[in-house]
């Protein structure tokens, strides 16, 4: 959301579903990212020009903060270091033609040591987070292990205020128009910096102060949060939050969720502070971002909180090519293209892998085109070649420190000659069915994580989740709802694919928007959900929408206690109220629903595990498809498709003529075919 008034007043650059609206043209996001300081200033005009060539419109660049700095309150901007100087670098990507995303921190990552936060501020222990135990928090990663910083902590947020403010006085004068800069990336991947078990930290006194805050908001009496806790001893003043998992009953949950709720809280408000100071330096006027990591719906990064503090949220995307990938890359795509859709911005990878840091597992070329074309099939429309030039901790990006460029730098041309041939940021992925996933049943994946200080979102990256990870105790319900929820959506995605049903992903905070763009939409329940979500449910069933709950009916509200007015079934309903449980009821009632409201089917399904999806233009007609052959053997897909004429490979020139519009498309191993479609009245 805009800092202020004056902020929306002077806007430079407005977000569009299309890329970034510079007032006389559109720019789509295409970035690749180059990090000066750790490149000869004589390299930067060639790695400014190989973007150009490989077709890219931005350059994006962190700027860090330990690097800049010489001593508290003094810093190097190019006086001393040339290597520093960012002001410079910036000003020859405008003249090679490039705008420009800054990224200014606090945190960056970067494969940094200590993640480009000074070592004198990591090490005060007033900025440091808190174990439950009161001790200092470590992230074991290389090169260094470091204590994390707080985002509860005054002091830190204080030192981290004076660098914002530092940097964008300095960055202001270059701005758009007058410069290169359009967006401005707000800290990075904000996920208490990887350590985020519910309870491995943030036990520091300012969080548990927020908490306390939280509390008091929330619940708005203290007789209200004693009720709710069936404590009659209890005040704002003195609650303390759990410091491990202990609930014995469902009405025991409610303290948990609520420790994890403030969590999110405490993240978004840094955020919107971190944001502030930038603006009071001078960076008012261009949207703001954020980049949401791997298993970002098992974190405490909660979209629609996170939504107040920055205007656009994007993905990073590190995968290796294999099945597990393309359903993971499918889930998360898709909530982001809902999530893009509804708010007005586009569907953008803060950062696209091109490459790897050393100690990931290697990520060969192919890895990072099978991600990259994985994520365009199912709704990305703008990223960041994270890293487009290389450099030091970093291997296989397309162009090297020199200048010279890698066999990969063909692809990432290729790509973005066929990016801009068909407009594909114009597009859109046609969505028949959508699975809204709400915010406080995640939340409860992550307080009933069963591996302690052991991220749950490790799991989600491995292709797992809460049916792997969380505690299978069923509180007295009759079974672990939890785990068969998280399984009931595993199946309930491969029947829709076996149907040829394209379904997307969506969080509650995107429920209407789902209601809009999908013809049939199914909330996720695990017995318990906000009753304002439920209502919202109640009332669009009333209108004669189709929206069902699955697998079990909401009797109880998000903290597990009783809702007041359960949702009841009527005659003449579009869909069922409930969708079961059990495999062989799920498939007919499946097949009964999507028959009854004649779910549109752009294309017939190719056998499993091959999928196909489908993009079209704004009069929907299918301009191009991506065929996706997740297996390590070659194979042949049959792509069905009304009034198909002929398809071309956009990126290796293959040309395919249909037969009674059936396209015979060979696909190696491990590949993505991105096909430009010609049908009836509509050359591609």
């Amino acid at each position: 959301m805009p800092e202020s008034v004056n902020e929306i007043n002077e806007a430079r650059v407005k977000l569009t579903r299309a890329g970034l609206d510079l007032g006389t043209q559109t720019l789509p996001l295409l970035a690749g990212s180059v990090h000066y300081w750790r490149l000869p200033p004589s390299a930067w005009q060639g790695a400014l020009v190989a973007l150009v060539e490989m077709g890219l419109k931005l350059v994006d660049t962190y700027v860090p903060w330990a690097v800049h700095e010489r001593l508290p309150g003094v810093y190097d901007f190019g006086e001393s270091d040339p290597r520093l100087d960012v002001v410079r670098f910036l000003n020859l990507a405008r003249e090679a033609g490039l705008y420009a995303i800054v990224r200014p921190g606090p945190h960056i990552n970067a494969e940094l040591t200590r993640f480009g936060i000074p070592e004198r501020v990591i090490w005060n222990e007033a900025c440091q987070a808190r174990s439950p135990s009161g001790r200092r928090v470590v992230l074991p990663v290389p090169p260094l292990g470091f204590p994390v910083p707080s985002y509860a902590s005054r002091a830190f947020l204080d030192e981290s205020g004076a660098w914002l403010r530092t940097v964008a006085e300095r960055l202001a004068p270059l701005r758009y128009p007058e410069g290169p800069i359009v967006l401005v990336q707000v800290d990075n991947e904000g996920a208490l910096y990887f350590r985020d078990g519910v309870y491995d930290q943030d036990y520091h006194p300012d969080a548990i102060e927020l908490y306390r805050s939280f509390l008091a908001e929330e619940y708005g009496s203290v007789e209200a949060l004693r009720e709710r806790y069936a404590d009659p001893g209890l005040s704002f003043e003195s609650t303390e939050p759990p410091r491990r998992f202990s609930a014995l009953t469902p009405l025991d949950l409610g303290r948990h969720l609520d420790w994890a709720e403030a969590q999110e809280h405490v993240i978004s408000r840094a955020m919107r502070r971190f944001r502030s100071d930038l603006v009071r330096g001078g960076l008012s006027g261009l949207p703001f971002s954020h980049n949401l990591p791997l298993g970002e719906n098992a974190t405490p990064l909660d979209p629609a909180e996170l939504g107040h503090s920055v205007d656009l949220l994007g993905l990073d995307y590190y995968h290796l090519a294999s099945a597990e990938s393309v359903s993971s890359i499918a889930r998360r795509t898709s909530e982001l293209a809902m999530r893009a859709d509804a708010h007005g911005y586009t569907a953008f990878s803060c950062e696209l892998g091109a490459g790897f840091p050393p100690f990931f597992p290697t990520h060969t070329p192919g890895d990072n085109a099978f991600t990259t074309l994985c994520a365009l099939a199912y709704g990305l429309r703008g990223f960041n070649m994270y890293m487009a030039v290389q450099r030091d901790r970093w291997i296989g990006a397309p162009v090297d420190e020199r200048g010279h460029k890698h066999e990969s730098f063909a692809f990432w041309q290729k790509l973005n000659a066929a990016l801009e041939q068909t407009r594909f940021w114009e597009l859109e992925r046609p969505v028949s069915v959508a699975l809204v996933v709400p915010r406080s049943l995640r939340r409860l994946f992550r307080a009933l994580h069963a591996f302690g200080p052991l991220s749950s979102a490790w799991f989600e990256i491995a292709g797992g989740g809460a049916r792997d990870a969380c505690v299978e105790d069923d509180f007295g319900l009759g079974g672990s709802h939890v785990v068969e929820t998280a399984s009931f959506l595993r199946e309930l995605e491969q029947r829709l694919e076996a149907l040829g049903i394209p379904f997307a992903y969506s969080g509650s905070d995107t429920f209407e928007r789902a209601l809009g763009r999908a013809r049939w939409v199914i909330v996720a329940s695990s017995g318990a959900l906000k009753p304002e979500l439920v209502e919202r449910v109640t009332r669009a069933r009333s209108e004669g929408l189709a929206v069902s709950f699955a697998p079990f009916l909401p009797e109880r509200d998000a903290a597990f206690h009783p809702l007041a007015r359960v949702p009841a079934s009527f005659v003449g309903e579009r869909a069922p109220l409930v969708l079961p449980l059990a495999s062989a009821e799920l498939e007919q009632a499946l097949a009964r629903t999507c028959e009854s409201l004649a779910l549109p089917k752009l294309l017939t399904p190719p056998p499993a595990p091959a999928r196909v999806t489908v993009h079209v233009d704004k009069s929907g007609r299918p301009r191009v498809a991506f065929v996706i052959n997740p297996e390590r053997s070659a194979t042949t897909v049959r792509l069905e498709l009304p009034e198909l004429r002929a398809a071309a490979d956009l990126l290796d020139g293959t040309h395919f003529r249909a037969s009674t519009t059936t396209l015979e498309v060979p696909v190696g191993p491990l590949s993505v075919r991105m096909l430009a479609l010609e049908t009836d009245g509509l050359a591609s």
